[in-house]
């Protein structure tokens, strides 16, 4: 193919084609030939045919309303399938080298040798790597359950046309499913009708693992292994756990009511039906491939006189895993039932299973032993006999509150109003202390009864069910005490993770010197036992102080714990509240992790996987492998071939960016009267309440403003009217800034030289090509009083000013010139995007004019917010 692209456009256009006959069947000619012209006016509009722009905005402002809602869909739809296209095409047979970088592990020992690290110390690298993928709970994932499904099942289409021996009758046959779940997937809601409820997002996350990485785990690791002997000479232990697998879904309680201790009970208890549910399946099949007869004597003494040994033993755990799932059916259900032969440990699957595979091993049958026993054995060290590890989140008050109810019932004050020093000193004396502290007869608020009854669910769980207790908005020692105190007197007989979550820029500059004071009180050292969790929050501090100051304050906040516990001899692990758009940390993993402080992945990576990044890097199984195979390249090349130290003047330029693009940022947010009044009508900021997006409303305080509103509807609401303000107001402010005082070399030898700085360049550069200053401007127009438009006049200015510095610094001529791949994907969906957006302005014109309630315009609208994420990719 000439065309390096020429795959890709080819599963579009099929797509897109089969798709129009959908339509054409449904709706018949008139529509599907309406579509048709919006879609040429777009392309053309797109390609600079400003008589054809003109065209596309009389064609939509001219729709009926009758049309609205199909055309929407049509777009939507389209923006779905390409997706799927771009998804498939990054994993496809025909992936050009080209597009598709070497395979980053393969990429990495190559260049281990050519840098002369030493075997020993890769080796002692592998072993010690950990990648901890937090799944969260607030998804911002628009698509059902049923479309996801479906639209795995149009992947495995596209894999199958791509063979080259098709007969046709194979091709006409795949041809024709791949038409009838396009069908489906018109013909079915494409919005959920109901906001999900925290078991509906739990769901969704085991779903994820079911279809996807619960194949992809053990893939990646039979292909790691086969790396590390070709590179290394050296296998992966059959017992090695380098994965795992964690979840906030039924367990994030901050700011969430509907999160409650019952609704994390039976989280808990689905998890592990789940598990027992995938494992019965694995043993259905081992029990029909492991037939042989020779066995070794310790098989042969767990399976007495039977002729088929490995059998034998397969069948007693199959009955134990129909045990259970019969028992935690019933718990489920709220009814009692023996506790009789069921599954509670790790070890009673893990032990028989690796004395038939040792057997196997012994008996001569390594091929045997090597192909799906390795591959379940593999899994139970991954995802144990929970499936995954449930983490606890709760906003630092909520726990304060909880103290001050009990000191002021027995008298000793208002804990609330305690200085820091008198806080700590009364936690560590009662943590240290063996009478209990909660006073007899006492009737706690609702809330603070909530906080205590979640304290006694997680006591009444074994350790390995749940991963770390997180306090979101943490800013003291005391905030930390305070969990580990409620733990205790809620019988906790288990040492809990507590992870204290830094979010604002105050809190991160502040977050050294909190966990230097934990580390100097003897009992918290005794008790953590040399093992502290930190998380860094990503969202917030972006939302507080703009991309720049935020990631300054990220990387110096890691750079100075890594040192700090380096000194303590404590071993860290900093957990990334990472969100798939740039506004909430993201970036490409390999770039984003080694972009991080020099040691800062020394304790092994957690990172949360959020909303609809989950299904983009984790939602088909080849894909999930990819992601984990470059998750691992860079966490060992971090720690192999870690990033230079910054020098100091690269510091001091830091701090005046970081200042500058403060105070830019903040000027705008917090300083123009006319910001909120224009951030609420430019863009559908108010209308995301009607969408149900996730189970978690859409601020923290109700009644509040902007400040109030969570990063994720913050960000979600400026990517759909593509100004993307969050994702870039005050950096490239900072940048002109410096520039503009005789820093442009300095700048450059950054950009070359240090990743973190590089980094950011990029992530810049993907927003600015994500935005639309004209589809803003239309926003303008049709939404906002005249006399606010001259704010979005100067915020379009300031883009293309940022623009132009960003590539100066970066020598470049246009966005994205090193990652055309990136920007002709962005190119290809904006056809179908911009139509969207101008849809989308008139829906809100007619919505907020219109006397009466609309239902009809209502979900349109709707549709139009889920096909402009889809577009966008990482809105939130």
């Amino acid at each position: 193919m000439n065309d390096k692209y020429d795959a890709l456009k080819s599963n579009v256009s099929m797509l897109g084609h089969l798709l129009g006959n959908t339509i054409k069947g449904a709706h018949g000619d008139e529509l599907l030939a309406k579509v048709e012209e919006i879609r040429k006016l777009s392309k053309s509009a797109s390609a600079g045919n400003k008589d054809d722009h003109a065209k596309l905005i009389d064609v939509l402002q001219s729709l009926p309303n009758d049309q609205l809602l199909p055309v929407a869909r049509a777009f939507s739809q389209f923006l779905n399938l390409t997706n799927i296209a771009e998804q498939y095409h990054s994993i496809s047979r025909n992936c050009e080298e080209l597009i598709c970088s070497p395979d980053a592990l393969d990429d990495l020992f190559l260049r281990l040798k050519g840098n002369d690290v030493s075997t020993a110390d890769a080796e002692k690298a592998v072993e010690d790597l950990k990648i901890e993928l937090v799944l969260t709970a607030h998804p911002t994932e628009i698509a059902r359950r049923t479309t996801i499904h479906k639209l795995v099942q149009i992947n495995k289409c596209l894999s199958q046309l791509e063979l080259n021996d098709l007969s046709s009758t194979e091709r006409g046959k795949a041809e024709l499913r791949l038409e009838q779940l396009i069908a489906q997937a018109w013909h079915s809601d494409v919005i959920r009708q109901q906001r999900p409820t925290p078991l509906d997002e739990a769901k969704w996350g085991y779903a994820v693992i079911e279809n996807s990485l619960w194949q992809a785990v053990p893939e990646f690791l039979r292909q790691f292994d086969q790396k590390l002997q070709g590179h290394l000479g050296k296998s992966l232990p059959v017992d090695a756990a380098p994965i795992q697998i964690s979840s906030w879904m039924g367990g994030d309680r901050d700011g969430n009511p509907f999160v409650t201790a019952e609704v994390t009970h039976e989280v808990l208890l689905l998890s592990r039906w789940k598990a027992a549910d995938l494992y019965l399946g694995d043993i259905q099949e081992l029990v029909s491939e492991l037939s042989m007869t020779r066995c070794n004597d310790v098989v042969r003494a767990m399976a007495g006189d039977e002729h088929e040994p490995y059998r034998a033993i397969l069948k007693s755990l199959r009955k134990t895993l129909t045990n259970t799932l019969d028992y935690l059916d019933a718990k489920i259900k709220g009814q009692h039932i023996d506790e009789k032969d069921i599954l509670t440990h790790v070890d009673q699957l893990w032990t028989p299973l690796h004395a038939c595979y040792q057997s196997l091993h012994e008996c001569g049958m390594s091929i045997i032993a090597d192909g799906l026993l390795l591959d379940t054995l593999r899994r139970i060290r991954c995802f144990g006999v929970n499936l995954i590890k449930l983490d606890i989140r709760q906003e630092s008050t909520r726990h304060a509150d909880a103290l001050s109810e009990i000191t002021r019932c027995l008298g000793m004050g208002d804990y609330s109003q305690w200085s820091e020093q008198d806080k700590q000193a009364f936690l560590v004396r009662e943590l240290s202390s063996k009478r209990p502290l909660m006073p007899r007869d006492w009737e706690p608020s609702d809330e603070v009864q909530e906080v205590l009854d979640t304290c006694r669910i997680v006591a009444q769980q074994p350790r390995e069910a749940l991963g770390a207790y997180v306090i979101s908005m943490a800013r003291t020692a005391s905030d930390v005490l305070a969990v580990h105190l409620l733990l205790k007197e809620a019988g906790c007989p288990f040492r809990m993770d507590v992870c204290p979550l830094f979010e604002t820029l105050e809190d991160l500059n502040n977050a050294e010197l909190v966990i230097s004071q934990l580390l100097n009180i003897d009992w918290y050292r005794g008790f953590i036992q040399n093992f502290q969790m930190v998380m860094i929050g990503y969202s917030d501090s972006a939302k507080d102080a703009g991309v720049m100051a935020a990631g300054w304050a990220q990387y110096k906040a890691m750079e100075s714990l890594v040192t700090l516990c380096e000194k303590s001899g404590v071993d860290l692990v900093l957990f990334h509240g990472r969100g798939g758009s740039i506004g909430r940390g993201g970036a490409p993993a390999h770039a984003a992790l080694l972009s991080q402080p020099p040691r800062s992945l020394k304790g092994g990576l957690r990172v949360t996987e959020q909303g609809e990044m989950i299904r983009f890097k984790l939602g088909l199984p080849d894909v999930a492998t990819n992601s984990l195979n470059l998750y691992a390249s860079a966490i060992l090349e971090a720690n192999l071939l870690p990033p230079p130290e910054p020098k100091q003047e690269w510091r001091d330029l830091m701090e005046t960016l970081s200042d500058v693009s403060c105070d830019a940022y903040r000027d705008v947010v917090r300083g123009s009267k006319d910001f909120v009044p224009y951030f609420r009508s430019t863009t559908p900021e108010l209308e995301l309440g009607k969408l149900p997006l996730g189970s978690r409303p859409a601020k923290r305080n109700p009644n509040g403003g902007v400040e109030s509103l969570r990063a994720i509807p913050w960000i979600f609401a400026w990517s759909q009217n593509r100004l993307l303000l969050p994702a870039w107001l005050g950096a490239g402010q900072a940048i002109q800034y410096s520039i503009d005082n005789g820093h442009l070399k300095q700048l450059e030898e950054m950009c070359r030289e240090w990743p973190f700085f590089s980094t950011r360049l990029g992530m810049l550069e993907m927003v600015f090509t994500k935005t639309s200053p004209s589809i803003s401007q239309y926003y303008d127009e049709k939404l906002v009083d005249a006399e606010l438009w001259p704010l979005g006049e100067q915020l379009r200015a300031r883009l293309a000013q940022d623009i132009k510095a960003v590539l100066m610094v970066e020598n470049s001529d246009h966005l994205m010139e090193q990652n055309p791949w990136g920007a002709e994907a962005i190119r290809l969906r904006n056809i179908y995007v911009e139509p969207l957006n101008m849809l989308q302005a008139e829906l809100l014109s007619r919505t907020r004019t219109c006397d009466e309630e609309s239902i009809e315009l209502d979900e349109a609208l709707m549709v139009t917010i889920a096909g402009i994420a889809a577009g966008m990719r990482n809105t939130g």
